[in-house]
């Protein structure tokens, strides 16, 4: 994966050089934008011309003289970046997600003048710190950046935009703090795209061998402790959701472990995703146009996992442990047929109505084990699980579905910052009567009618009295909600969410 030098200095812009001097500038009604005073001629010409308002995403290019004379700038060319109304009045949120809306607008900027090295001049903003400023315009450049061009080899060309090499901040106060939310930024935005890239991968290149190989190469760079269960061992355990859904496949299952503790003794948040490497639907089979969009099922393991990697760099102040349910679901003469019995690990049997709901089935076993073996203060699970949600909440909110208050309200606030947000769903005795079984304990669906809580129902028989919460990302993991930082395809959701979770996490306050 590509790597950025993201940088701070409390030095004169005009002592460097760089392909792009770039300015963010308030809109304000009817008034010149607020801007820096060092661009505050030119803004006020081009308002005044009704060629600039300063809306969001508008640019304004010029060019400065060639340098020599004493505070002349060295940049290629001064880029004056529009970022809309930020009025006192709007939420944390709204401010932060505007931010990296402009990141987002100035890589593409970036892109189409092939400026490799840039300095952005940090503005000040009075509804947010320095630091968090920082952040959120780091966050954007970064994710709006991001390119997937592995498989690209004939198509190729030497003159293609390979990206941002650096970024260089230039602040005169709190230097320091801001350094740190550049850092928070960057850390974020490479997790989160590290996701991308594993969702990029098709089915042929990312398996539940790759799922292993990244976690313990995680593992190996940040002090973290690996186990990977291997088939085998998954039938000592009893864990047979994950081997029915892999009865077809000729890859091997496994559940993949990351787990970090700090030093002092502290909670401990569990995070499951969802590994299904390569979704058929396995004897339900699936339509076949665009069926090749379900190498993306496996987009909520790739979450988790990637969030692992922010923690291991950042190493916070409670523990977390990430496990990763990983196979692919095929048809064949071995698969698991319609109407077939399974045993879970905690010994609940479930009848299986349509192998197509095989999420829930591989969630489950990971959930059971991951409580009983880690004792959780707090579990979340994120997954492509159910086309309902989309026909509920459409590409624009990942479901929210949870037995504790505290822990769904810690992650809305979390996904509300992040520019990632959740809507939270009903989830009572009346969901758990659907998927009753009349010849076991459950079956895995539920009908039509609610088909997101009723997947969520299924996972309930897993977690006991443990604050849990389910992520159902099947209508935002890709074609989520338009954004200059987010590209067509995988968006990498639930990363930053689970690192603004992490990094807010209160001590005892899930008791």
């Amino acid at each position: 994966m590509k790597t950025t030098r993201v940088t701070t200095t409390d030095k004169p812009v005009d002592t460097f050089e760089t392909d792009l001097l770039v300015y963010l500038v308030t809109q304000i009604k009817d008034k010149a934008p607020l801007c820096d005073k060092a661009v505050m001629a030119q803004v006020k010409k081009a308002f005044e011309l009704g060629d600039f308002k300063g809306e969001e995403g508008e640019q304004l290019f010029y060019y400065p003289a060639a340098p020599g004379k004493k505070k002349q700038p060295t940049a290629k060319r001064i880029l004056i970046l529009g970022m809309g109304k930020i009025e006192t009045e709007n939420d944390e949120a709204m401010v932060c997600d505007t931010l990296r809306e402009a990141g987002g607008h100035l890589a593409k900027a970036c892109e189409r003048t092939q400026a490799r090295e840039i300095i952005i001049c940090l503005p000040t903003l009075g509804t947010l710190t320095p630091e968090k400023t920082a952040e959120c315009i780091t966050e954007g450049a970064l994710l709006g950046d991001y390119r997937f061009t592995k498989y690209k080899q004939v198509t190729r060309k030497k003159t293609d935009y390979t990206g941002i090499a650096a970024i260089k901040f230039a602040c005169t106060t709190a230097v320091k703090s801001v350094r740190k939310g550049v850092a928070q930024g960057r850390i974020s935005a490479l997790a989160a795209c590290a996701a991308r890239d594993m969702a990029h991968e098709p089915g042929n290149g990312w398996t539940s061998a790759e799922f292993a190989a990244f976690a313990k190469a995680l593992a190996k760079t940040h002090g973290l402790t690996y186990r990977c269960i291997e088939k085998k061992e998954m039938e000592k355990l009893g864990m047979g959701g994950i081997l029915a859904v892999n009865q077809g496949s000729a890859i091997p299952p496994r559940l993949v472990i990351l787990e970090y503790q700090p030093e002092k003794k502290s909670e401990t948040l569990l995070l499951v995703g969802k590994g299904v490497t390569f979704d058929s639907g396995g004897i339900s089979l699936k339509p076949g146009a665009g069926m090749e969009e379900m190498k993306y099922d496996m987009c909520g393991g790739a979450a988790v996992l990637a969030a692992m990697q922010a923690v291991g760099e950042e190493k916070p102040a409670i523990g977390v442990v990430a496990i990763i349910p990983a196979t692919d679901n095929m048809p064949s003469g071995s698969a698991v047929r319609p109407g077939d019995i399974i045993h879970h690990f905690n010994q609940v049997t479930a009848e299986i109505v349509n192998t197509d709901a095989e999420g829930r089935m591989i969630l489950a076993d990971a959930l059971a084990y991951g409580i009983k073996t880690y004792k959780p203060d707090g579990v979340v699970d994120v997954a492509t699980l159910t086309g309902a949600v989309i026909i509920g909440l459409g590409h624009h909110f990942s479901g929210l579905i949870s037995n504790n208050d505290n822990l769904a309200l810690s992650l809305e606030t979390a996904g509300r910052l992040s520019g990632e947000p959740l809507w939270r769903l009903p989830l009572n005795k009346h969901y758990k009567k659907q998927i009753e079984s009349k010849v076991a304990d459950i079956k895995n669906i539920g009908g039509k009618a609610g088909g997101s809580i009723t997947a969520a129902a299924y996972l309930s028989n897993f977690v006991g009295k443990t604050p849990w919460a389910h992520l159902d990302i099947a209508g935002t993991a890709w074609n989520f909600t338009e954004k200059s930082y987010i590209p067509k395809g995988p968006s990498g959701i639930g990363v930053r969410t689970f690192l603004t979770l992490i990094r807010n996490w209160e001590t005892g306050k899930l008791k």
